[in-house]
Parts: C-alpha cells; sequence; structure tokens
C-alpha cells in the first residue's frame, strides 16, 4: 500500500475510544503502536491511567505497543525523556519496516513529537541568575535581543521567563556539541471526537466501570509496594482522589464527585490543547466517534493515501 505519510497520529480526549481506532489501523497497516500518554508509561498503574490492553489484541493478533510500563510508579518522568525514548522507538520501527501509530491524549506529548524539533533539558546557572537578577527587566530583553534567536515568543512574559530565556540562549552559544537531530517526520493527525454532553456521559460510564473493576484496588496495591502517598497524588486525576480516599481524607462519594468533575475538566482542557495546536497550524482531520470502525478506518486510509 503507497502512503504519502510516515506516520499516522490519532489523537483525542479521554475516553474518547482512540486506542481502539489506533490499534485497528495498525493491525490494517501492519504497524506498531507507540503510545502519547504521560501516565501509562508507570508500571502498575492500569484502571486508572486506562491503558486498555485488550484493544491491543486486532482479529486474534497481539498489536505491539511501545511506551507503556517503562518506569517504576513513583519515580517523576519528564517530556525531555519521553522525547528521547520516543525517537529511540521510531528508529527501531522504521529499521523494521513497519509503520509508527503514534496515539495518545497528552498534549504536551503529542507536540513534543509532531512539532520537529529536539527539546533540550538546559541545567540551572546560578551564577548567571545572580547577575542577571540586579539588571532592570527592559536591560534584561536587550539581552535576550541580543542573541540570534529567542526561545520562544512568550519569554518576555515576565521578568523570570526573561530570565530562564537568557539562560538557555547562553546554555546554546556556549555549547557548540549539541545534539539537535531531530527526524523529518510526515504524520497524517486525526482527531476522534463526540459532542460534549456525550464525552461527559462516556467518562462517567467509564470511571463507574473502572472502579467496579479494582480500581481502589490498584491504588491501595501500589500504596503497599510503598509508593509514598504524596508521590501518587502527584500524577493527578484517579491517583490523586482514589489515594485521598484510601488515606482518609475524603469519603467515598466525595471521592467519586470530585474526580468525575475533574476528569470532565481535563477532557475539556485537552480539546482545548488539540484546537491550539490547529491555531499553530497543525492540520487534523475530525472524525465522529460514533461511526462504525470500518467507516473511521476507510476514511483514515483514504487520508495516508492522499
Amino acid at each position: 500500500m503507497e502512503l504519502k505519510y510516515d506516520m499516522l497520529t490519532i489523537l483525542g480526549a479521554t475516553a474518547g475510544g482512540k486506542t481502539s481506532v489506533a490499534a485497528r489501523m495498525a493491525y490494517i497497516l501492519n504497524g506498531e503502536i507507540i503510545s502519547a500518554d504521560s501516565r501509562q508509561v508507570y508500571r502498575g498503574m492500569d484502571l486508572g491511567t486506562g491503558k486498555d490492553l485488550e484493544d491491543y489484541i486486532v482479529e486474534g493478533r497481539q498489536i505491539p505497543y511501545h511506551l507503556i510500563d517503562i518506569v517504576e510508579a513513583g519515580y517523576k518522568y519528564n517530556i525531555y525523556e519521553y522525547q528521547k525514548d520516543f525517537l529511540d522507538v521510531y528508529a527501531d520501527i522504521q529499521s523494521r519496516k513497519t509503520f509508527p501509530v503514534f496515539c495518545g491524549g497528552s498534549g504536551m506529548y503529542l507536540e513534543a513529537i509532531l512539532k520537529g524539533y529536539k527539546l533540550i533539558q538546559v541545567p540551572a546557572n546560578p551564577e548567571l541568575r545572580k547577575e542577571l537578577e540586579k539588571k532592570e527587566t527592559e536591560e534584561l530583553i536587550q539581552i535576550l535581543r541580543s542573541f540570534k534567536k529567542l526561545h520562544n515568543t512568550t519569554d518576555v512574559d515576565s521578568r523570570k521567563r526573561v530570565i530562564r530565556a537568557i539562560e538557555i540562549e547562553t546554555y546554546y552559544d556556549e555549547s557548540k556539541d549539541i545534539d539537535d537531530y531531530f527526524p523529518d517526520i510526515n504524520s497524517l493527525i486525526v482527531g476522534i471526537k463526540f459532542d460534549r454532553n456525550s464525552r461527559r456521559r462516556r467518562i462517567s460510564e467509564r470511571l463507574k466501570l473502572r472502579l467496579k473493576e479494582g480500581m481502589v484496588e490498584e491504588v491501595k496495591g501500589i500504596l503497599d509496594r510503598g509508593v509514598a502517598s504524596e508521590d501518587l497524588i502527584y500524577y493527578g486525576l484517579e491517583y490523586k482522589y482514589l489515594t485521598q480516599y484510601i488515606i482518609g481524607e475524603i469519603s467515598y462519594d466525595e471521592m467519586f464527585k470530585q474526580l468525575e468533575i475533574a476528569i470532565h475538566q481535563f477532557a475539556k482542557r485537552q480539546m482545548t490543547w488539540f484546537r491550539g495546536m490547529e491555531r499553530k497550524g497543525f492540520k487534523i482531520y475530525w472524525i465522529d466517534g460514533y461511526a462504525p470502525m470500518k467507516e473511521k478506518t476507510d476514511r483514515i486510509l483514504q487520508l495516508l493515501k492522499d
């Protein structure tokens, strides 16, 4: 099959059925899934992060997936590690002549790949910061403008941002051997969407199902393995509210109501992020989540070929 793209990206809000569509497309394309979910990287955090691993079995075939279950719960995985891990997986998939299907709802992780440039983790420079703190904001802005490029057009929004931007540009200027290679990835981006009311209903139904399937027990098990409650709360959403319930800070009913509201708000933020991506120039082809699977896959195949 002749395709115009190097990769297929499937994105959408939580509880939107992304994984099943991505897995079906990977089945059709002889592809492999690369996850773009900031919490599915953690082992043992299954129900709360919505891994839905059964979705990766299509017509009896196990679809290979990557960047799921790669670090222990309690670890604070970051965007720089994610981008590096993605590039390693992407290169491996390419070397084996299979097709990458990038799937998830974590906007920052998706953009870290789709925007096409390497993120550099710049260390703090305490001496430089101390020196810059003595200067007026306007002088700091002039120093920043003296560099050939600004790190970001929003770097002058606050004094703290200006100082950090100068710190970054100074690091770039002094580190000529930085490896900033990033492969040219031409990805088709497809979004799966539901109307607001349907999305809210799906979220609430899925939350009830996961609690029934043992999400409280899952979180208890993680705490019993020695992960500190504050570390689990750090992951937010399910892990925040379930941990607060388990350690006695809130009741079961409070946990359910607060968590349900938080997931609805999270889904709304995801959609806002995707609209922001479109404003930045990313072309997202939206497909109705209610469409039959064959209609979805036929449409995606057509887009991949056009």
